[in-house]
């Protein structure tokens, strides 16, 4: 990952306060990049701009009007990268005082901005702030995570696990359409092969797998032993696959065929593939998983992937559900509890509420019927209650009304699969969307 900062501007301008924007604003780019390419000085000719840019290759360009530029600067920068994400940064006037205008930086942004539409680059990110500024951090922050994913993504490979059942088509995905838009390699793989890779072993031979599954959840002495067995079997067989195959997440069949053809749910294997950092989604949805991947790298942790069963008006909120299947590290207490399946009255599965925090996101890529993509993002704080239904649950008070969320998201035709991350990472996603060339629908 190369971060680009590129300070433009012209010597006619107040150049003792335009160095100590510049120096603060080194500064601030290594603070948030500390492998970002920073010039020796400002660039206050196209020579010297044209000669910075020499042997670069950036991942993420930080065009900052350090004093007014005209568009033979941007016009040099983006002929050179035309497909880089760009920031656009301003700086505000170091003083207001009646005397000279001393560094015109916002006239800069006007003048780059109405450049790069000329260009045809539709899409760039924009920050207005001083480099000592909470905000400006913040945001650039965010633009620079938002470039790591998209970089990151072009080395990431999916796996899908079995096909998505009837009615559930929303989460297929297709190979070339995941590989051109996000840069992901998808791979498939019948779930009965896993099924019989997991027969193969023998249940003394995932002793390490039951020492993970009991440091993180309790209950199982409830449940037939087979059953335990034919988990752990299941899961040291996901795992091997998944390292073998370096697989980054996955999403995966679930039902009816682990119920009837193995006897054994997979969902508390795909809930602790959460725990180790592989993005797993149930009910064969790729772009489930994919969603629940972004979110967990943007907000850093595991995340919960689940139906939107409940809206409680009075109390403006949402529930999300899933019916046996959530990382064990976002369980209320010290240990996951773990229970049946409510339908299928088998386990292991997961059987928790989901532990509260003051600032949730709600997320999801979606596809539209003519191939194109959507994200969509709400935000809220997750309510630590009650466990809601059997299965695992999150109870999320909404920041708009609840009630139009719902009414909105169900007419505008969302897929029944959500994300929600603990934290607010909403700046994040906006700007990866935009640099992915994704619809936008805020919540």
């Amino acid at each position: 990952m190369q971060t680009a900062f590129l300070p433009i501007g012209v010597p006619t301008f107040d150049l003792v306060a335009a160095q100590k924007e510049f120096d603060d604003s080194v500064a601030l780019i290594k603070k948030i990049d500390p492998n970002a390419a920073v010039p020796g000085e400002m660039l206050l000719s196209l020579d010297k701009l044209n000669s910075f840019m020499d042997g670069l290759d950036p991942d993420l360009i930080v065009m900052q009007n350090i004093t007014f530029a005209n568009s033979a600067y941007c016009t040099a920068i983006i002929s050179r990268f035309p497909e880089c994400p760009v920031v656009l940064w301003t700086l505000a006037e170091p003083a207001v005082d009646g005397a000279r205008l001393r560094l015109n930086s916002l006239t800069g942004a006007y003048s780059a901005a109405n450049c790069m539409k000329s260009l045809g680059k539709e899409s760039f990110e924009y920050v207005y702030g001083g480099p000592e500024e909470e905000g400006t951090e913040r945001s650039l922050g965010a633009f620079f995570k938002a470039a790591q994913l998209r970089k990151k993504l072009c080395s990431t490979t999916m796996a899908a696990v079995g096909h998505t059942p009837e009615g559930f088509g929303f989460g297929r995905a297709l190979d070339s359409e995941m590989m051109r838009l996000f840069g992901v390699r998808l791979m498939s793989i019948e779930a009965r092969e896993l099924m019989d890779k997991a027969r193969s072993f023998d249940a003394s031979s995932c002793a390490e797998y039951r020492k993970f599954f009991e440091k993180r959840c309790e209950g199982f002495e409830n449940l037939p032993q087979n059953n335990i067995d034919d988990f752990l079997r299941l899961l040291r067989a996901y795992d091997e696959f998944i390292k073998q195959n370096k697989v980054d997440l996955l999403s995966s069949r679930c039902w009816p065929d682990f119920f009837t053809s193995y006897g054994t749910p997979v969902c508390a294997v795909l809930s602790l593939l959460n725990d180790m950092g592989i993005s797993s989604a149930c009910e064969s949805d790729s772009y489930g998983s994919l969603s629940m991947y972004v979110a967990s790298f943007f907000s850093g942790g595991p995340v919960f992937f689940g139906d939107p069963v409940h809206l409680d008006r009075k109390n403006g909120t949402v529930t999300y559900w899933h019916c046996g299947m959530a990382p064990s590290s976002l369980a209320c207490g010290l240990k996951a509890q773990i229970g049946v399946h409510p339908n299928r009255r088998i386990g292991p599965v997961m059987d928790f509420a989901c532990k509260g925090n003051s600032e949730v996101t709600v997320f999801r890529i979606g596809r539209l019927p003519d191939a194109s993509f959507r994200v969509f993002i709400a935000s809220g704080k997750a309510i630590e209650c009650p466990k809601q239904f059997i299965g695992t649950s999150v109870v999320v008070k909404t920041s708009i009304d609840a009630s139009e969320l719902i009414d909105s998201s169900v007419h505008a035709g969302w897929e029944p699969h959500f994300v929600v991350a603990y934290g607010d990472i909403r700046l994040q996603l906006e700007a990866w969307a935009r640099m992915t060339g994704l619809k936008i629908e805020i919540y």
